[in-house]
């Protein structure tokens, strides 16, 4: 009997589909070979794929490698969906191909800004008081 996720939790297939998708993207970004002048010399990497329940729709999310992705080359991998669906289709025995959508990765921007939060002296002081303080909240 198979192992139910949580409701709203990927399955393990979307998992393991979505980072093989993850791979097939990173080595054509690797070789480089697009068309499309934006995406010349573009240094982007694939962070991570996210994969529909019918595996017909997969998000990429990307970052450039030391800088961010502009809005130029976000456009041009988006007019370049259809290439990166053709290349995914070649590398991968799927069903259907999937349509490819391409989001800006901002989860380290979201945890650098956090880490700066918890670093601020009122941040830092409410933190050790409440370290202070056990589960119960008698002191220790």
């Amino acid at each position: 009997m198979p192992i139910k996720s949580p409701v709203g939790a990927p399955s393990q297939r979307q998992l393991r589909v979505g980072e093989e998708v993850r791979h097939v993207l990173s080595a054509v970004f690797l070789r480089g070979e697009f068309r499309d002048p934006a995406l010349t010399g573009a240094r982007i990497t694939v962070t991570e794929v996210r994969a529909s329940p019918d595996l017909r729709h997969m998000t990429a999310f990307i970052s450039g490698l030391g800088k961010d992705v502009s809005l130029p080359q976000l456009e041009a991998l988006k007019r370049a969906a259809a290439y990166f669906r053709t290349e995914v289709a070649r590398a991968m025995r799927l069903r259907a191909a999937p349509d490819i959508h391409f989001q800006p990765d901002t989860a380290l921007d979201y945890a650098m800004k956090m880490d700066e939060v918890f670093r601020r002296p009122e941040v830092a002081r409410d933190l050790s008081a409440a370290a202070a303080h056990d589960v119960d909240g008698a002191k220790k």
